[in-house]
């Protein structure tokens, strides 16, 4: 009996350490442990800050879970700040990224949490201070108004970011109420598994083929390999990669390249660099990529803008952006393809605004970043983050005249929608001395229905120079090229929305 008393008690013993030790910490954070959800909505979690003015804030209530937590301007800023749900969780934007600061279970706050127990004092959780303008993400969100895509800008000369819209969008107080029969309705109603549910970070998770966009990396490139921006370089009305020089056969198919909505580039044979760079001439860039610059120059290039195909943190998780395999920048046809952003080339809309804000800043490629500083607490400052480059893309000297060739294209080419004129500068004072370039993009999607390709994604990359400072860079990205049908290239859909965004952070710019 004392021998079976005895095995009882070792079970008993092993099955208690089994249960705190083992299993300790998979039952405590499990979401279905009642008193880890009192606990952790007993204290309110910290503010996220947009110049001065918290998008996310706890508020106290009078039910058992003591605040909640709501977002005064939810779906403009939903995918920069994500959602804090009872039942789904914290698994989007600033509020999954910034957990252990917003919570105030980060380490660094280790003396604070000790202070308010020895002190008695009500805990709370830390503050995180967004690099983001007011003005320039409100315009942003407005000017997309309910199409699909998104807009991303930053400081071209730190990388931080400084407007970051995605839509459809969603709000995020729906998500995070008390209410769990109200947030699965919300849920089930956002459809998380449709590829078009507003769910999706446009912004900063999904890439796109960035069509004529990818004309600024394959100039570059170009530039290095000595061409001029004002020399005449083929520009036939058709390329045919797989014979030398010439023309398309009848049968020619995909590898067949022509210029958008079959237009002459110029005479229909040569142009120079800077007027096909701005007509977006698909030919020229295409056998320029092939017969000039190289495969090997070419993805070069691209990794040094950032197409490096590796995930980014700015801390919000940004996908990978990609000029596509080796074999695309081997095989002729393939290449081809690539050199004008089409193939397997994709990229974000973060990495559409670096392209434009390297050029803007004289060559030189910024690592962007959200979050200007974590603050305890009490407000002292935990970090704040400091610029750093990433690489030269191009030397000031010939960085200067690829800006030039954007320039150029809002001038008097593709992009003038987005053009900072005399007539915008004396209604606003603020816009004096603004210069803006950019590139425009169509891109294919290569999705069919019916047997009927969708209309392309229209793109805008652009920056906008003041008196000779960098002042902001801006993508947008137009999802089948707007609402109403005959929008669908960048300079028709994209460019007045980048326009926009400009207009009001220069306004805004004390």
């Amino acid at each position: 009996m004392a021998s079976a008393v005895g095995v009882l008690v070792l079970a008993l013993l092993i099955n208690l350490n089994y249960v705190q030790v083992v299993k300790g910490d998979s039952y405590r954070n499990n979401p279905g442990n009642r008193r880890v959800i009192l606990t952790e909505y007993s204290t309110p979690r910290g503010q996220i800050i947009v110049q001065g003015n918290p998008i996310a804030e706890s508020q106290a209530t009078n039910d058992e879970l003591k605040y909640v937590r709501v977002y005064p301007q939810g779906p403009v800023y939903a995918p920069v700040t994500g959602f804090y749900s009872l039942v789904y969780g914290k698994p989007y934007g600033l509020e999954h990224a910034e957990d252990g600061v917003l919570g105030g279970t980060d380490n660094r706050l280790f003396g604070s949490r000790l202070g308010d127990i020895l002190t008695g004092r009500d805990a709370k959780g830390g503050s995180v201070v967004t690099t983001l303008n007011a003005a320039a993400q409100q315009a942003a969100y407005t000017a997309m108004a309910k199409q699909k895509g998104a807009v991303v800008a930053m400081d071209p000369t730190t990388g931080a970011i400084l407007a970051a819209v995605s839509l459809p969008s969603y709000d995020p107080s729906l998500l995070s109420s008390h209410d769990t029969a109200a947030i699965t309705t919300y849920w089930k109603s956002l459809n998380p598994d449709d590829p078009s549910s507003p769910l999706i970070n446009r912004a900063f998770t999904q890439t796109y083929a960035p069509g004529s966009v990818m004309k600024v990396i394959t100039s570059a490139a170009a530039l290095k390999d000595g061409v001029k921006i004002d020399e005449q370089i083929p520009a036939p009305n058709s390329y045919w990669p797989l014979g030398g020089s010439g023309a398309c056969p009848k049968a020619g198919g995909a590898a067949c390249i022509q210029n958008f909505d079959g237009e002459t580039c110029d005479n229909g044979t040569t142009a120079s660099m800077a007027l096909a760079f701005a007509k977006s001439c698909n030919t020229a860039f295409a056998q320029l990529g092939v017969e000039k610059i190289g495969g090997n120059a070419l993805g070069a290039e691209a990794k040094a803008f950032g197409l490096t195909g590796d995930s980014r943190s700015v801390p919000v998780p940004v996908s990978a952006s990609t000029i596509g395999s080796q074999s695309d920048l081997t095989d002729k046809a393939a290449l081809a393809q690539t050199s004008i952003g089409q193939r397997d080339v994709r990229i974000t809309p973060v990495q559409g605004a670096m392209i434009a804000a390297a050029v803007a800043n004289g060559g030189t490629s910024m690592k962007p970043y959200l979050v200007d500083q974590e603050r305890a607490p009490d407000l002292s400052v935990l970090t704040k983050t400091e610029p750093e480059q990433l690489g030269q893309v191009l030397d000031a000297t010939l960085d200067q005249q690829l800006e030039q060739m954007m320039v150029g294209v809002v001038q008097n080419g593709t992009g003038t929608a987005a053009q900072i004129t005399a007539a915008d500068a004396a209604k606003n004072p603020s816009l004096k001395g603004v210069t803006v370039g950019g590139k425009t993009g169509t891109a294919d999607t290569g999705v069919y229905v019916n047997g009927v390709q969708t209309p392309p994604h229209a793109w805008f990359v652009g920056f906008a120079v003041q008196n000779g400072v960098a002042k902001i860079a801006v993508a947008v990205i137009v999802e089948n090229g707007g609402v109403n049908g005959n929008e669908t290239t960048g300079g028709l859909a994209a460019a007045p929305i980048a326009k926009s965004v400009i207009e009001a952070y220069l306004g805004s710019a004390k």
